[in-house]
């Protein structure tokens, strides 16, 4: 039950119908017996630079969780970031500071990443491509590299997204192999669809699945529905797969310790989680 005493957590993003975060961290609060509470609140973007500076002073607010579309142009609205959201060059988490000053960071990669571990595939020596170099696409090439890859492809229908990114990965990876340019995911170890594509029905397969090998891993951010278009195309095939609610899951106990809220497992998140699609 929401009171007086309720602490907030703001859950940024447009349109909000397919938020998922409320579903797991509410009902872990609930059985903690912690008087707090993720809400969804849909900023158009052009709303989105004046209202997260007046959300932000809501007395009883802890911070925010940020989302699509706002990840990138949040890096520039905080007073401080983390190295690892300058090097994603996007932020999916404000801390309102006891002084009111913001700090943003990123997990996205971190949750990404853990998962596709704990399914037993390695990231080093690793052959990745992502398509996607927005927010998500950024933090998840990031703990990549840092995970050890060998090889990082990067493709982005605004080919100068792609080309940035790699350029602050070839800075903080020297030994690295960055290419941009291409969306073919012949020969690649792991890929990754890091664009919205899957969210909306007719929505063209972000891969050519004729060109994925059986033994690739895909992994998926879209969360509109638990297995997407692609994800089913691959596992037709005989692929490994991750869905997009499992970053959640594995970043959310990165996330509490963020806001100060303790820490979890993803177990015992999904113990209690009520996800719906």
């Amino acid at each position: 039950m929401i009171s007086g005493k309720t602490t907030l957590i703001a859950h940024l993003g447009y349109p909000t119908a397919t938020f998922k975060a409320p579903m797991i961290y509410n009902p872990w609060f609930a059985q903690q017996g912690i008087d707090a509470v993720v809400m969804p609140m849909g900023v158009l973007p052009e709303d989105y630079a004046v209202s997260l500076r007046q959300i932000m002073r809501f007395s009883n607010l802890r911070g925010a969780l940020v989302t699509m579309p706002h990840k990138v142009v949040t890096l520039d609205l905080v007073d401080e970031a983390t190295p690892t959201a300058r090097i994603a060059g996007a932020c999916n988490a404000v801390l309102k500071r006891p002084d009111g000053s913001l700090l943003g960071d990123m997990f996205d990669g971190a949750g990404f990443v853990r998962g596709v571990q704990r399914k037993g595939r390695s990231f080093a020596g690793a052959r990745v491509l992502v398509s996607g170099a927005g927010g998500v696409g950024s933090a998840i090439a990031a703990s990549i590299a840092q995970a050890g890859a060998a090889e990082l492809a990067l493709f982005d229908a605004r080919a100068e997204s792609a080309d940035a990114l790699a350029a602050r990965l070839r800075q903080h990876y020297t030994s690295l192999v960055v290419r941009t340019g291409s969306k073919d995911p012949t020969g690649f170890d792991i890929v990754v669809n890091a664009t919205p594509l899957g969210m909306q029905e007719g929505d063209p397969l972000p891969f050519d699945i004729a060109r994925i090998a059986p033994t690739t891993f895909v992994g998926e951010v879209v969360m509109k529905s638990e297995y997407t278009p692609l994800l089913r195309a691959a596992m037709d095939k005989g692929c490994a797969v991750q869905v997009g609610t499992d970053m959640l899951f594995e970043q959310i106990p990165a996330y509490l310790e963020f806001f100060g809220f303790g820490t979890t497992t993803a177990e015992a998140l999904r113990a209690v989680a009520t996800l719906q699609y």
